[in-house]
């Protein structure tokens, strides 16, 4: 039976902000899409021109760094994928330090809809890559199709100006941050092949130098770029992926202020530098104005510019130039590998993680305020099947076997402009069209408006 709503006031929705912080990651974010989009579209030229040999042999370059009887040596494209892409996860971890300490991740109801729907669409997707490419020699593969690309999703979203609710950005970013601790513990735990004791005990070292700079409320970035070059270093050598140096480093920096005072300080060093407009005095009112900001907050307004225009569209054109001629794409479209690739990228996430959330709302854990309609999730979902570039990080580690890796690849770049599509379809001509996610507070429990293909009464 459908549950009557007695009549009452009209419906009013509290259409959420977002922070200066959050709007200013949203707008980083989605310009790298357009970076990113671009150096993906040159690499395909480059591998596919009659130059193809030259991309390989540039990124297998080798580049080396000796210090005294101390050699690294990386190829040109590692040096992207293993140091470049170290920034790129610190200022992920930057990101889920401030959401949790500061931002949305705060409240339980705001976080329990985009985590439930992040876990849906990990798990489903991870399952349908299963069901259709259970061999043994690919099988292993399955943590290409977890991760959601935020630049490229927010893109997206950004092609709608005001008519994409700032709620599903907010809810897609929450997702994605969620997604992004999912993958990192892939990457950790399930890609790392041989671990070496000793070097791990000197990045348990260092980590405990990280909690003792915060301990002593150390404020300056220096201390903790330094410590995080030499984690990096450790977690390099111990075989480790080094990339989850970057994350550690951004989970340690302070994501609040050191001192709980911090008006009066500025007020007081302000007064002095006032009375007294000396170089001296301007320096200490100078680093009191850096104290009043966040360690972390400021690494991640000097950082996340470098890591979204530099280093992520530098890693799409090191790694999305895939050779593609007659015979790879032929033996591509009918490889289980990269047709699990692509069903799982784009029916895994759109069933996954709209089940997950409908569910979460169904059962009143938790909420999206704002104007946010099924037809709005949905879109969102399938937006999510975007795994770009996580998912070739993942891919690129996965198989050892260039045939496999380009026949990932190309699962992925497929599987990726398919989502595109669809999901701008989707908010396009379902957004508006189909009923609200959350009604207004006050209605009785149960009465949430069913999903777009269900009946009026929700069954």
């Amino acid at each position: 039976m459908s549950t009557v709503v007695p009549p009452g006031p009209p419906l009013r929705f509290s259409a959420p902000r977002l922070s200066p912080s959050v709007r200013a990651f949203v707008a980083n974010e989605a310009g790298s899409a357009v970076v990113l989009l671009a150096a993906t579209l040159v690499a395909l030229a480059w591998a596919n021109s009659p130059w193809w040999h030259s991309y390989d042999s540039l990124w297998e370059t080798p580049v080396s760094l000796r210090v005294g009887s101390e050699a690294m040596t990386l190829d040109l494209r590692h040096v992207v994928n293993d140091a470049a892409m170290a920034l790129f996860f610190l200022v992920l971890g930057l990101e889920i330090t401030s959401e949790v300490t500061t931002g949305d991740l705060r409240d339980p109801r705001k976080v329990v809809v985009p985590a439930l729907g992040a876990v849906g669409g990990m798990l489903v997707p991870v399952a349908i890559y299963l069901a259709v490419d259970h061999s043994s020699q690919t099988a292993h593969g399955w943590g290409v199709v977890m991760s959601t690309d935020t630049a490229f999703v927010l893109g997206v979203l950004a092609l709608f100006g005001p008519r994409c609710p700032d709620a599903l950005r907010l809810f897609l970013l929450t997702l994605a941050v969620v997604d992004d601790i999912g993958a990192i513990t892939v990457l950790a735990v399930a890609y790392t092949e041989s671990v070496r004791v000793w070097p791990l005990v000197v990045a348990a070292a260092l980590l405990a130098a990280f909690a003792a700079l915060r301990w002593l409320g150390a404020w300056r970035t220096t201390p903790y770029v330094l410590l995080g070059v030499a984690l990096w270093c450790a977690v390099y050598r111990s075989g480790v992926h080094p990339t989850l140096a970057g994350v550690l480093v951004g989970l340690l920096v302070p994501a609040t202020p050191v001192h709980e005072d911090q008006t009066r300080r500025l007020l007081f060093f302000g007064r002095a530098l006032a009375e007294e407009p000396t170089a001296a005095q301007a320096r200490v009112a100078t680093l009191a104005v850096q104290a009043t900001v966040p360690t972390g907050e400021r690494l991640q307004r000097e950082l996340h510019p470098w890591s979204a225009y530099v280093v992520v569209p530098l890693f799409g054109l090191a790694n999305a130039g895939v050779h593609v001629d007659g015979g790879v794409l032929h033996d591509a479209s009918t490889s289980p590998l990269t047709l699990g690739i692509v069903v799982a990228l784009v029916v895994g996430n759109a069933v996954g993680i709209t089940l997950a959330s409908w569910a979460a709302l169904r059962s009143g854990l938790g909420d999206l305020p704002g104007r946010v309609r099924y037809g709005h999730l949905v879109g969102g979902a399938v937006l999510a099947g975007m795994g770009f570039t996580i998912s070739l990080f993942v891919a690129d580690l996965a198989f050892d076997d260039p045939v496999l890796r380009d026949q990932a690849k190309i699962g992925v770049l497929a599987g990726s402009l398919v989502a595109a599509v669809l999901g701008t379809l989707v908010i396009r001509f379902m957004g508006e069209r189909s009923p609200l996610c959350t009604p207004a507070s006050g209605l009785p429990a149960g009465s949430l408006p069913p999903l777009p293909w269900t009946s009026p009464a929700g069954g």
